[in-house]
């Protein structure tokens, strides 16, 4: 056989062989799409289709006074499908609104709108988003009007994705304690521990995959998202706001690294102000929860001593105040460390009552080692028996436990008892130390504190909170007797004298406890005040504690009582116990109309209509009201929300106000407490500038 021939042979095979791979790839396209042509499509119906969470609407925070302390206000993305809208509606307006795009979002020219949209529609493209950045209500109605997209979401496929962002009225105002709860939901505060109640219940709806991401198919067999829970707290704006300027300052003075505050009501547990500053580099911010948390529990210092003298009371209730004990010279050993008074040259010999009132270390020490050096136990017990070995139960995730030693454990020295009766070798958080006090300003009945009251789907309240009973009876009449006259004299005449007032009166205990630092105690300071006033009717409890402060000055009299001072003297100011003989002077008018300025023309008529009060729209065109009463009903006057003009908000609510302002695009400065906008900075049709701030005032 001769080369030639050779080859031809050859070539021949090889096309018989490509010829025949063809035909096999023929004969399988023609069975996928004939014979399992049903099979292979319902796989890929099955893949391309899937559902979709729709997100329910987080529920609003209150204060105790239904402030909106967190709400969600709704943002939408735009999102187009090129392929629905019919040729002629298509070609007669993609070029008014490339246009329109372009003007509006001001980042691309208007052939680039013009080519992308062409393009998406010539390659089939059902689901283009148009642009990443978010628009607020009054941009969507706006948009709604435009060429193509009027013909609305199934002839024209413009589609509005929505999107909700978390706003604070108060801006910073107990920034950790509201918290924030992030998309992998790890937080803190309220946020964060009521999530469950908050976030509601998400419901679902079929999507479609497609080029470009997805689009949403509406077959009705989505669900609707159940929205979340509304909480209100137990906080106070104003006290709330007095605790954080007062903390502020005084940690500014200082250069401190942290401080707390916390207020509480005596009889109902109830928080009306916590308060954490911690130092940054751009000054002092809410960075963590001080009060509650771990970071914040601490050696508590010479604030410990009331839990100490009330120990000893149960223990020997033959102890009076004024039996004497001799201090020395302010320095005294106990085993191989010398324990020392802060007055040099010491206090001498001074009565019970003064050891607490000046806050004698060695005065505190010799009691403990007189009464209970050969029962070291029986000290424990009692701090047990007054519930500080256990936590309180607190409503908000991540409050710290208490530390206290017992004598079985390696770590008790013989300096140990002395150590800890003023307060060493044992740490609290700050609300932990603050119950103590407050269960003694409530005659011995230890509570556990509340942030929380209800929690409510609109007006109806869904769970409420009350405070428990930790400790029926942490001791005796006869010892509530003692320290009470105790704390007071701190005030009167002892360490914390400079904040006695001269309108009520104050009792507490001042507190000043070194930190350690590698292992060491250093002279570096955490400062503290506890306590409650009125002293003689106690309705709040308080408690102060600054961290590291700088200076000559720093101890607990110089640096917390202050602050405890200045928001004492608030909260005994706007006391509304004082005001319920005026209050009981009124008599209401059963026969009134109702008392509502403004609002939504939908939201009145329902209102309206569940009451069985007339009422009378002069329009149906637009969506916000002024209300003016007539007689015995009600007449709806238009109060139109023009683009561009500052608008009415007088008589709204809060959210509803803000709804408004944040869709003209105005920065919103709030101030006063209450359910309504009294007034506003800014004149209602007045043209708005591209950046304006406006304040309303709540009444």
């Amino acid at each position: 056989m001769n080369i030639k021939k050779s080859i031809v042979i050859r070539v021949r095979l090889a096309f018989l062989v490509i010829c025949l791979f063809a035909c096999a790839i023929v004969y399988k396209i023609c069975v996928i799409q004939f014979a399992d042509g049903d099979k292979w499509k319902a796989i890929s119906k099955e893949r391309r289709i899937y559902y979709k969470p729709v997100f329910a609407t987080r529920g609003n925070i209150y204060s105790d006074n239904e402030s909106i302390l967190a709400t969600s206000l709704p943002f939408y993305r735009v999102a187009f499908d090129p392929t629905i809208a019919e040729t002629k509606v298509f070609n007669a307006g993609i070029d008014s609104l490339a246009m329109l795009l372009s003007r509006f979002y001001g980042d691309r020219s208007e052939d680039y709108y013009r080519r992308k949209i062409k393009n998406a529609r010539l390659s089939g493209r059902q689901y283009i988003r148009l642009n990443s950045q978010q628009i607020n209500y009054q941009d969507k109605k706006r948009m709604s009007k435009w060429p193509v997209f009027r013909e609305g979401k199934n002839k024209g496929g413009v589609i509005f994705e929505k999107v909700e962002k978390r706003f604070k009225p108060f801006g910073m105002l107990a920034e950790r304690t509201i918290g924030f709860i992030n998309e992998d939901k790890n937080g803190a505060g309220l946020e964060y521990s009521f999530n469950g109640d908050l976030s509601g219940t998400d419901g679902e709806a079929l999507f479609e995959r497609i080029a470009g991401g997805s689009k949403p198919i509406y077959d009705g067999t989505e669900v609707e998202p159940q929205n979340g829970y509304d909480i209100k707290t137990t906080i106070d704006i104003n006290l709330q706001d007095v605790a954080e300027n007062a903390l502020y300052k005084a940690l500014e003075k200082t250069e401190a690294e942290y401080g707390t505050v916390i207020l509480m009501e005596v009889k109902t547990g109830e928080i009306k102000a916590m308060a954490n500053l911690g130092k940054t580099k751009g000054g002092y911010i809410e960075d963590y929860n001080y009060a509650v948390g771990a970071q914040g529990r601490t050696e508590p210092g010479s604030t410990f001593k009331l839990a100490s003298m009330m120990a000893l009371f149960e223990f020997a209730p033959h102890v009076n105040l004024t039996d004497t004990i001799d201090t020395g010279n302010g320095r005294y050993k106990i085993k191989n460390t010398y324990m020392t008074d802060a007055k040099h040259g010491g206090y001498g010999k001074i009565t019970v009552q003064e050891v607490f009132e000046k806050s004698s270390n060695i005065g505190v020490a010799k009691l403990m080692e007189q009464h209970f050096g050969n029962n070291q136990q029986a000290y424990v017990d009692y701090l047990d028996k007054f519930g500080l070995g256990n936590t309180l139960g607190f409503q908000m995730d991540g409050e710290a436990r208490p530390f206290i030693k017992h004598p079985q454990d390696r770590t008790w020295y013989g300096t140990t008892l002395t150590s800890m009766a003023i307060g060493y070798e044992t740490k609290f958080s700050p609300l932990q130390t603050l119950a103590l006090y407050n269960a003694v300003a409530n005659n011995g009945k230890k509570i556990q504190p509340i942030i929380v009251k209800e929690i409510r789907k609109s007006d109806k309240v869904v769970q409420a909170f009350k405070t428990r009973t930790l400790v029926e009876k942490v001791c005796s009449d006869e010892t509530l007797k003692k320290v009470k006259a105790m704390l007071e004299g701190v005030v009167e005449q002892g360490t914390a004298k400079s904040i006695k007032s001269d309108d009520y009166k104050i009792a507490g205990k001042t507190g000043t406890a070194r930190k350690v630092k590698g292992g060491k105690y250093v002279r570096e300071y955490s400062t503290s005040f506890a306590g409650y006033f009125p002293a003689d009717n106690p309705k709040y409890s308080c408690i102060v504690i600054i961290d590291s402060p700088q200076g000559v000055n720093v101890y607990g009299s110089d640096v917390a009582a202050p602050v405890f001072k200045e928001l004492a003297d608030k909260a005994y100011a706007r006391d509304l116990d004082m005001h319920k003989p005026l209050l009981a002077r009124v008599t209401p008018n059963k026969n009134s109309m109702p008392q509502v300025s403004a609002g939504s023309l939908d939201d009145l008529s329902t209102i309206c209509n569940r009451l069985g009060i007339s009422s009378h729209p002069k329009t149906s065109d637009e969506e916000w009201v002024k209300v003016k009463p007539n007689m015995r009903s009600l007449d709806f006057i238009p109060n139109p929300v023009l683009e561009g003009r500052v608008p009415d908000v007088t008589g709204l609510t809060l959210r509803d106000a803000l709804f408004i302002l944040g869709n003209q695009r105005l920065k919103v400065n709030v101030q006063g407490v209450g359910k309504r906008v009294q007034k506003q900075s800014l004149e209602a049709g007045a043209p708005i500038n591209k950046v304006q701030q406006i304040t309303i005032v709540l009444s």
